[in-house]
């Protein structure tokens, strides 16, 4: 197995390791593919629901002394109709690219985003101080995003290598 070594200056100090390219491409294959899993399982059972809504969750669920406790009764109240299909769509089509490894710096930007809602949502949180599961999801996205999880084994891998990616290469900040 081929190993490297990553040299990087994280907060002002600098590290070096060493680490195995094919297991970094396993992990990184296999992380993408659960979350995908993950967000796309949970999204299409909302979307194939059509007595799904968010809003049982936003008036009751929400735990007391949440420091945005008026805003999800607003958006319950008031911004339903966008937050449903937003949440169930979202979580579909962030799960889908995940899956297929496409777009997936976009996917995982937006999943982190959504994750970061719902651990808001969850706040105060009733076990920990400040890290949930939506916390390591959104750092795991985070993760996929920077080491652009989408060319191993992806679609991402073919579409930078389309013209119009080529044309344009900011592009592929979004894929990856």
């Amino acid at each position: 197995m081929t190993t490297r070594t990553l040299e990087a200056e994280l907060f002002g100090r600098r590290t070096t390791f060493e680490y195995s390219e094919t297991w970094v491409g396993y992990a990184l294959l296999a992380l993408r593919v659960v979350m995908g899993w993950t967000m796309f399982y949970a999204g299409i059972t909302k979307v194939l629901d059509p007595e799904w809504s968010a809003a049982g969750f936003l008036l009751n669920a929400i735990p007391e002394g949440n420091p945005f406790g008026g805003m999800w009764a607003t958006l319950a109240n008031d911004w339903l109709w966008l937050i449903d299909p937003l949440n169930a769509w979202g979580l579909t089509l962030v799960g889908l690219a995940l899956l297929v490894g496409a777009f997936v710096r976009w996917s995982a930007f937006w999943g982190a985003v959504m994750m970061l809602f719902y651990w808001a949502a969850s706040l105060p949180l009733e076990n920990g101080i400040v890290i949930d599961d939506h916390v390591v999801y959104a750092l795991l996205l985070f993760g996929l995003g920077a080491f652009g999880a989408g060319r191993i084994f992806g679609l991402d891998e073919y579409l930078e290598d389309i013209g119009v990616v080529n044309r344009y290469p900011a592009l592929r900040y979004f894929l990856g």
